[in-house]
Formats: structure tokens, C-alpha cells, sequence
């Protein structure tokens, strides 16, 4: 006679990057020993591997590798809060003193920061704009797997990221061609085109927030919790 198999509720979360609503499982025990082993490597890629898995897992009817890395972050704190806990307790050092402060993070209040002024719609001329699309986890994996002291590094990331051109009668695809003609098509660029781009990843929206405390001296303190990493350590 075999054991029961546990059904778990299902729920519905909203993608941050698109607003399209996606349903989802709840953690199990076999998720939260795939996080904590790769919490437990001290590896970022080891922690981005392990933190995929866990998503692919939970969410129904949905690639995890269309998700955006900040849209990974998202949805892996809203799964965390919703199948664990939404409290994190966790300890870190305040700078002036060296004392060790205690600190409460309600996953439930953390928001997704949004610049103002950002965009993926970047005018080339008065006929061509040129349309970019956030950085997906493989993206990420492969950026943290590259040589980190590579000075082409932000520029590889830079063109993994090019969606599409298009004018009033025409729309081409970057991933319809080649390395070197993209290659080509950027040295074409003007500063100021590269500048708007430069923007575009500076300005991404991202995981923040911000814990007050006041430490042994009296003194009001802000710390700053930001990115997947942050929240998980």
C-alpha cells in the first residue's frame, strides 16, 4: 500500500515585467532543499541554477526562461512568502559601530523600484527605433559564468539584449541574424543612441528595500537590502 500523495493548492501571481497572471504551487520540502543546497555553495551561479529549478517546478504552464532576472527575483520572494514564511530574520553589522544588529524583512512590503524615464524604445533617426527586451535568467547565468575582467562584458550583455528595429514599414528581428552583422550594425551607432542604451539596463527595474534602525551610538540608520542575493542571506 503506498502513502497518500498531498495535494497542493493552487494559486495565481502577476509577472511584474508584463502583467500577465500565471498560477502556481506552493514550495515543497524537495524546493526548499534545492534552495538551501544552493544557498549553501556560496556560488551565484550555483544559487541562480537552484533558484530556476525551484520557479520551473512551481509555476504552472509557464517557461521560466521567458522570465526577465528581475521577474525571477519577484517571483521567487512572492513563492518564498506565500510557501515558508514572510518574515526573514537575519543579522548584519553596522558599519560605525562593528555591533551586530538584528533585522525583521517583511517580504510582503518589498516592491519592485521603477525609474521614471525608463524605457526599451530608443529612437536611432527620424525612420528607425530600435526596441530592447530585459535580460532573461540564461542571460544572467551565462553573464556570471563569463570571465569577469573581460572588458567586453557589458557589451556582450548589451547585445543579448537587442530585440528588434523597425521603421513605418519594416520590422527586423536581431535574432534573424548574425553575430558579425550585428556586430557591424552597432559600430554603426551613434554615442548618444549608446548612451539611451546604457540607460535602458541602468534604469531596469529591480528588487529594493530599505530597513531602518538606529544603532548603539543613537544614531538612525538605513540598510538596504537589493537583489536576489540580499534577500536570501
Amino acid at each position: 500500500m503506498s502513502l497518500p500523495k498531498i495535494d497542493l493548492p493552487i494559486g495565481e501571481l502577476t509577472i511584474p515585467s508584463t502583467g500577465e497572471k500565471v498560477r502556481y504551487r506552493p514550495f515543497t520540502v524537495k524546493e526548499e532543499k534545492i534552495l538551501l543546497v544552493g544557498q549553501q555553495s556560496e556560488s551565484p551561479e550555483l544559487e541562480i541554477l537552484s533558484s530556476k529549478q525551484v520557479i520551473n517546478n512551481c509555476l504552472i504552464d509557464k517557461d521560466v526562461e521567458e522570465l526577465a532576472m528581475f521577474d525571477l527575483e519577484y517571483v521567487l520572494l512572492y513563492l518564498r512568502a506565500r510557501s515558508v514564511n514572510n518574515i526573514i530574520n537575519f543579522t548584519i553589522a553596522d558599519p560605525d559601530t562593528d555591533e551586530n544588529v538584528e533585522l525583521e524583512l517583511d517580504i510582503d512590503n518589498i516592491t519592485l523600484e521603477r525609474k521614471e524615464g525608463h524605457t526599451n524604445d530608443i529612437a536611432i533617426n527620424d525612420e528607425y527605433r530600435l526596441f530592447l527586451r530585459y535580460p532573461t535568467i540564461n542571460e544572467f547565468t551565462k553573464l556570471v559564468q563569463a570571465d569577469q575582467n573581460d572588458p567586453l562584458l557589458d557589451y556582450i550583455m548589451l547585445v543579448s539584449c537587442l530585440d528588434y528595429i523597425a521603421s513605418e514599414d519594416e520590422v527586423h528581428y536581431f535574432k534573424d541574424y548574425s553575430e558579425e552583422q550585428i556586430n557591424e550594425f552597432m559600430d554603426s551607432l551613434s554615442g548618444e543612441v549608446i548612451k539611451q542604451i546604457t540607460k535602458f539596463f541602468e534604469t531596469m527595474p529591480k528588487l529594493r528595500h530599505e530597513l531602518k534602525y538606529t544603532n548603539s551610538e543613537g544614531t538612525e540608520k538605513t540598510f538596504v537590502v537589493e537583489g536576489m542575493r540580499s534577500f536570501f542571506t
